[in-house]
């Protein structure tokens, strides 16, 4: 199974209203899980929020979000050049940076054609799943 086959089946189950997933295959074999939403009736009862409560900043620009937890590396080797820096334009299914998780190294691909507008993690950095690596802008 690629990479990408394994990033896209993460994607359609993070979409899907399953819970848990297993899926073995020759000498391949990945688990899935997330928790449910939390329930209405187990929340505990209503506190008015502080009247001048802000909605959280939405990002200006969409970001590539890290598939996986692990940690962050921004090029293929302490001595190489990072994959992408701000204002590269960068091709889509192109490289901009690798995760490490349990000894395995994991490419992370644009999304589309587009330009890095900002590096939002630290090379070394630990990112946890969902979490923005990237910000860009569709070409």
């Amino acid at each position: 199974m690629t990479n990408q086959e394994i990033f896209d089946l993460m994607d359609r189950f993070q979409r899907s209203s399953l819970r848990s997933m297993k899926l073995s295959c020759q000498d391949f074999s990945i688990e899935l899980e997330q928790s449910a939403p939390a329930a209405a009736a187990a929340a505990p009862e209503a506190v008015p929020a502080p009247a001048a409560a802000a909605p959280a900043p939405q990002p200006e620009n969409p970001v590539i979000s890290a598939p996986l937890v692990g940690t962050y590396y921004a090029a293929s080797a302490p001595d190489q050049p990072p994959f992408v820096a701000p204002g590269d334009r960068v091709k889509k299914g192109q490289t901009v940076c690798l995760i490490e998780a349990m000894k395995m190294m994991s490419e992370v691909p644009a999304p589309c054609d587009c330009v890095i507008e900002e590096v939002l993690k630290a090379n070394g950095a630990l990112t946890a799943f969902g979490e923005p690596l990237f910000r860009y802008r569709p070409c």
